[in-house]
C-alpha cells in the first residue's frame, strides 16, 4: 500500500546489500508514500512513523482533505522525516495545498518539496519570522526561504523553523496562499490521535512536488 522512493529526488530505489540505494544519491533510507491517500494507508504510515511526529494543520476546514503523506525510514532504524499535505480551496486562490515536513537535518525531503538544491535551509533566523505556528503549548517561529535560485515557476511559498530539534517546513501552493497565514495557525501531531482519525477526509489528486 506504501511504495518506496528516494526522499531527495523520487527515483525508485534498488537493493544494495542490506540497504537500498538511489542512482543519484547513493545509499539512503526509503521515502514511503501511498499511490492513493486513504485512511488505511494513513494508518500504515503512522505505524511506520512510530513516535516521529506527523503534523497536520488543525482543525481541518470543511472540504479539506489529506491528499498526500510519507515517512522516511530504513528497516531497523529510527524514522528520519514525515510529510503530510492537506488540500482545499480558498476564495482568493482557488485550489490550495499545504505541505508540512518534519525532518532530521540532512534528510533532504523538505528541500525537495521546496525545490531547493541544498538538503538543509540556510540563513534561518535572520530578522523577524513571517509567522509563528502553535504546536502543543508552544509556538514555533518560521522564516521565509527564497526559492528563486531553483524554482523557475515561483509557484510555492516556503517557510522553515525548528521544532524539537528538527527542521519544520511549511510549503504553500500557490505562493499567494501565504495570505492565509495567521499567528493562530495550529499544527497537531496526529500520531496518537486515535478514533478522530476516522472523521478525517482522505483522497483527491496528490500535490505536485
Amino acid at each position: 500500500m506504501l511504495h518506496r522512493g528516494c526522499p531527495r529526488c523520487g527515483l525508485p530505489l534498488t537493493e544494495a546489500g542490506a540497504s537500498w540505494a538511489c542512482p543519484d544519491h547513493g545509499p539512503t533510507p526509503s521515502l514511503w508514500r501511498p499511490q492513493e491517500s486513504t485512511y488505511d494507508a494513513f494508518v500504515q504510515h503512522l505505524a511506520q512513523a512510530a513516535d516521529f511526529p506527523t503534523y497536520l494543520p488543525w482543525p481541518m476546514g470543511p472540504g479539506w482533505r489529506v491528499t498526500d503523506f510519507g515517512v522516511v525510514v530504513q528497516t531497523g532504524s529510527a524514522p528520519r522525516a514525515t510529510l503530510s499535505c492537506v488540500s482545499g480551496t480558498s476564495a482568493l486562490d482557488g485550489p490550495v495545498d499545504v505541505i508540512v515536513v518534519s525532518e532530521e537535518p540532512g534528510t533532504g525531503l523538505g528541500a525537495r518539496v521546496a525545490r531547493l538544491v541544498s538538503p538543509d535551509p540556510r540563513d534561518i533566523g535572520d530578522g523577524p519570522p513571517v509567522v509563528k505556528v502553535r504546536i502543543g503549548p508552544g509556538q514555533v517561529p518560521l522564516w521565509a526561504v527564497s526559492t528563486s535560485d531553483s524554482d523557475e515557476e515561483f509557484d510555492r511559498f516556503v517557510m522553515v523553523g525548528e521544532a524539537a530539534g528538527r527542521w519544520l517546513w511549511l510549503v504553500l501552493r500557490p505562493a499567494s496562499a501565504m495570505l492565509l497565514l495567521r499567528d493562530e495557525w495550529i499544527l497537531r501531531d496526529v500520531s496518537g490521535l486515535g478514533p478522530p482519525l476516522v472523521e478525517m477526509s482522505f483522497g483527491g489528486p496528490p500535490p505536485v512536488w
